[in-house]
């Protein structure tokens, strides 16, 4: 009997009588109810737990990812480095950017700070050189002595045990200078001013310049009222001395006034852009100019008393009645008593022109002063000086006396003018008058 061909039969062979190729292999995976996992893989089963099955799918899972994941990479590496480099350098460049806002912020602080300190220098220097300035015009001021007391006509040094004959004063006391204490400020601000860390610290360096500035405000404030009282001072002075003169008939412009000279350099005016100090200063000069000019001319002037303290007058001038012959008489001086020894000094400068004995004046000493001006010491119990000798105003020249035509110790003071006998009371008032001007 034969047997059919496989074409006669419609129907496939079973799964398990097919033959084990790897082109046939076929799974399956049921699950029973049991709950396990039945594997089944070229006609071969394999059953397991869930949990293993789930590590499996798991890991499976995983793995597909870390492919997916690992292609994709090497697929775009080249941008994705491409975009990270220009993350980086983005980066790089703000990062530089940066550092150069930074650097030139610094720049800028630095400039200003360099700015800052130069235009300080150049205040302070501004400051020093004004203060220096104010400095000069103190010494400037310094040439006109500020005094409480007065200042001697006469040459020479006072001998203090020697009795001065009044009005002069042969003591000077020169006091501050009243815009000592502001000098004396600025010069401490400026000298705190020259070191900024340290003027930093006491205020900052505008407080320390603006107080400095202060400082030298106040100085030259003072400047100008000092300057300003001397220009007053001098002007009074030579006012007074110039209407004593006056009364006295003495003019200036054409007195002699000895030991003088010298050649002759103009002083200069202010120019146009001048200060004011410099121009009030200019005044000054001139009107103490005059003043010395009128001193010079007062110190030939037979001003002061001939005596020390008060005068204990026993004759005035003009007519009286002569003591010895009881007529009336002409006298032409002034009788002072003393006691015997007191000194009797020359008041002006001159020259001696007799020393001796001269008829009824007994011991006579005549000095001649010059412009006209000449006087007389008479009853003199000692003589002192010499004919042709230079005496000068308050200097002893003898002692009073009782020699000639006398009836006591005393002094005949006479005055002269051109050889002519004058009141010598006109000459004391006149000193008196100018009191500590001469």
């Amino acid at each position: 009997m034969s047997q059919p061909s496989p074409s006669s039969h419609p129907r496939a062979a079973p799964a398990s009588a097919r033959p084990h190729t790897a082109a046939s292999v076929s799974r399956s995976l049921s699950r029973p109810r049991g709950g396990d996992y039945t594997l089944v893989h070229a006609g071969r089963q394999v059953r397991i737990g869930p949990v293993a099955f789930w590590i499996v799918v798991g890991t499976a899972v995983v793995m597909g990812v870390w492919t997916i994941g690992t292609g994709t990479y090497f697929a775009f590496r080249d941008s994705v480095l491409a975009h990270l480099m220009g993350r980086q350098a983005q980066m790089q460049y703000a990062y530089e950017d940066r550092i150069a806002e930074l650097r030139a912020q610094v720049d800028r602080i630095m400039s200003r700070q360099l700015l800052d300190q130069e235009q300080f220098e150049q205040k302070l220097n501004a400051l020093i050189k004004r203060q220096a300035v104010l400095e000069s015009r103190t010494s400037a001021l310094s040439g006109e002595s500020i005094t409480t007391g007065t200042i001697r006509g006469s040459r020479g040094t006072a001998d203090p045990a020697r009795p001065k004959a009044s009005p002069i004063s042969d003591t000077v006391i020169f006091a501050a200078p009243p815009d000592r204490e502001a000098r004396l400020e600025s010069r401490n601000t400026v000298a705190a001013a020259s070191h900024p860390l340290q003027a930093a610290k006491a205020g900052g360096l505008e407080g320390v310049l603006a107080r400095v500035s202060s400082a030298l405000d106040r100085v030259e404030k003072r400047q100008g009222m000092v300057l300003a009282q001397m220009e007053e001072q001098a002007d009074g002075k030579t006012h007074r001395m110039r209407s004593v003169l006056d009364d006295l008939g003495v003019n200036v412009n054409t007195a002699h006034v000895r030991g003088v000279g010298g050649p002759f350099v103009p002083l200069k005016q202010p120019s146009k852009g001048a200060s004011d100090f410099d121009r009030q200063l200019y005044r000054v000069n001139l009107a103490r100019a005059d003043v010395d000019r009128y001193r010079q001319a007062l110190v030939t002037v037979p001003l002061r008393k001939p005596v020390a303290g008060e005068i204990d007058m026993s004759s005035p001038f003009g007519v009286r009645m002569d003591p010895f012959l009881h007529r009336p008489a002409m006298h032409t001086g002034l009788d002072m008593r003393g006691d015997i020894g007191e000194p009797a000094h020359a008041t002006a400068d001159g020259r001696v022109t007799i020393a001796g004995r001269d008829g009824g004046y007994g011991n006579m000493v005549e000095i001649n002063h010059g412009n006209g001006f000449a006087t007389r010491y008479g009853h003199l119990s000692e003589i002192d000086v010499k004919v042709g000798q230079t005496v000068h105003v308050g200097q002893m020249i003898g002692r009073i006396g009782s020699t000639g035509r006398s009836t006591g110790p005393h002094l005949h003071y006479e005055t002269r003018i051109d050889g002519e006998a004058v009141d010598p009371q006109k000459f004391l008032r006149a000193g008196v008058r100018l009191g500590g001007l001469i």
